[in-house]
């Protein structure tokens, strides 16, 4: 594949995610990121052969340029999910303060000297 259909396939899969940024969950995230990097790495050996021309730079740098508020979506994302984990383990630490560990069975009994 050419570099020229290398950048479209790049941009439209970037405008794809971007126009669903804040809809997508995590794991669609890492599914764009993953395809994206076979896609940049193709490029670079794209680029390595034959460099870029000047309108080729300026389209990747316009592609780049979401970046920023991909990775911030990434991050919020990612402070959800500790968010949800810290909750649940706390939850998990109170639930298991009521839970007996004794036999509901047993008897107490005291003596007295």
């Amino acid at each position: 594949m050419d570099k020229d259909k290398l950048i479209i396939e790049l941009k439209q899969l970037t405008q794809n995610i971007m126009e669903r940024l804040y809809e997508v969950e995590f794991e669609e995230l890492e599914s764009f990121v993953d395809e994206r990097q076979k896609l940049i790495d193709d490029i670079i050996r794209q680029f390595s052969l034959i460099p870029a021309s000047e309108a080729q730079k300026v389209e990747i740098e316009r592609i780049l340029h979401h970046d920023s508020e991909i990775t911030a979506r990434m991050n919020t994302l990612c402070l959800e999910a500790q968010d949800w984990l810290q909750k649940r383990n706390q939850s998990k630490v109170q639930r298991s303060a009521y839970e007996a560990a004794y036999t509901p069975d047993s008897f107490l009994m005291d003596r007295r000297k």
